[in-house]
């Protein structure tokens, strides 16, 4: 710790801006116009990558005019409002703007970019910043309080060695990340092929397929809450899922859930088992979600006690039809998926031997996910663990 100096934030950076503030509707284009320029969000954020999957673009004169929020390689964001602290590195060399968001550029020859990024990531950072926020509706992070703030850094050398042990990490969960998305479009690609287009079966569905209520095929029951919630709400006990666990997550699976409730609050509840399927019917409804572990669920969850059909046949299935069961519910949103509408939603149930040969192809696939998402969460366990460790000079 001898070589670690403290400096502001100022002192190693090129600037600290904050990204365009206010609306841009009009300024939208679409991503095949000529020049049409990224717009990076608050939303697009992950604590890695910038994610493209539902990208907003802006017209370059838009992109001119405001040069200010104009991102170049390596510049770190942060969130402004929302998940206030998140941190994401803008790696292409293409032009691109930001929304709302804080612009970190820094000095190359006083601080390295990814360890910037980690310093900010890091619990001590994060727990000044948060006591940071001004406003009371939508709290946000003040671009001033992040120029001012001290941080120690070691020499440039040291600090390159530290952020490559982390980014290794990161690197190895964002590939395993792309793998499981990949595997999940491969299973959702072969659920449609087989019961939405019926191409192995002449495009048409098989005579002796049962048509009827998928409350004719699957028991459908909601979950329950104690309350008032908070006299039960825990460090520990039970589990208790939240639409907030699962809200964020990409994986088929729940590994993580963060609140507990106590014991005395589990008859007014519904204890489910590791490998239970369930599905969110308010906040987010239409979530489906496998549990990796045994957990409580609320009323805005939906389980299945008894079923015709595999957990991956439901999951697919639920992942599906999802844009109807919006449709039904009176709108893009809503706040309560209704047990009737699932009951009464209509369906075909493929035949005994169809579904099994379904299963034999789908049933590993979900497996190979599910070993991919553990190996995810140790690496993060892993990355949590060394970030304040290398960060405060203990190693």
């Amino acid at each position: 710790m001898e070589e670690w100096k403290e400096f502001s934030v100022h002192d190693i950076t090129r600037r600290v801006k904050v990204g365009f503030v206010g609306s841009c509707e009009n300024d939208y284009c679409n991503k095949t116009e000529t020049d049409a320029i990224p717009m990076i969000r608050t939303t697009d954020l992950t604590n890695y990558i910038i994610h493209f999957d539902n990208q907003k673009f802006v017209t370059r004169t838009f992109h001119e005019k405001n040069i200010k929020s104009q991102l170049h390689k390596h510049d770190l964001l942060i969130a402004r409002h929302g998940d206030n602290g998140k941190t994401c590195i803008y790696e292409s060399d293409e032009p691109a703007n930001c929304l709302n968001v804080i612009i970190i550029e820094p000095d190359n020859n006083k601080c390295d970019y990814k360890f910037l990024k980690y310093m900010f990531d890091s619990s001590s950072v994060k727990n000044i910043l948060s006591g940071t926020l001004v406003g009371s509706v939508q709290p946000v992070l003040n671009t001033k309080t992040v120029e001012n703030l001290i941080i120690n850094i070691p020499p440039l050398p040291i600090q390159k060695k530290i952020a490559a042990i982390l980014s290794s990490l990161d690197d190895k969960i964002e590939l395993n990340n792309k793998i499981n998305t990949n595997l999940e479009q491969q299973a959702q690609a072969f659920f449609k092929n087989w019961f939405v287009d019926f191409e192995p079966f002449g495009g048409k569905m098989p005579e002796g397929w049962k048509v009827g209520k998928l409350g004719d095929f699957v028991e459908i029951k909601r979950g329950g809450s104690p309350r008032p919630i908070q006299k039960f709400l825990s460090d520990e006990g039970y589990r208790w899922l939240k639409i907030s666990d699962v809200s964020s997550l990409s994986s088929p699976f729940v590994l993580n859930i963060a609140e507990h409730i106590k014991e005395e609050g589990l008859s007014k509840t519904v204890f489910l088992k590791a490998g239970s399927l369930v599905l969110s019917n308010s906040a987010t409804p239409g979530i489906p979600k496998i549990l990796d572990l045994d957990t409580c669920i609320h009323d805005g969850w939906l389980y299945f006690p008894k079923s015709q059909l595999s957990n991956e046949y439901l999951y697919l299935l639920f992942k599906e039809i999802r844009p109807q069961l919006v449709n039904l519910g009176n709108g893009s949103i809503f706040t309560n998926l209704k047990t009737d509408i699932l009951k009464n939603f209509e369906i075909s149930l493929p035949s005994t031997e169809t579904l099994s040969k379904f299963q034999n192809i789908i049933k590993p696939i979900f497996e190979k996910v599910l070993v991919t998402q553990r190996e995810i969460k140790q690496l993060e366990t892993l990355r949590d663990t060394l970030l304040p460790k290398l960060m405060n000079g203990e190693i």
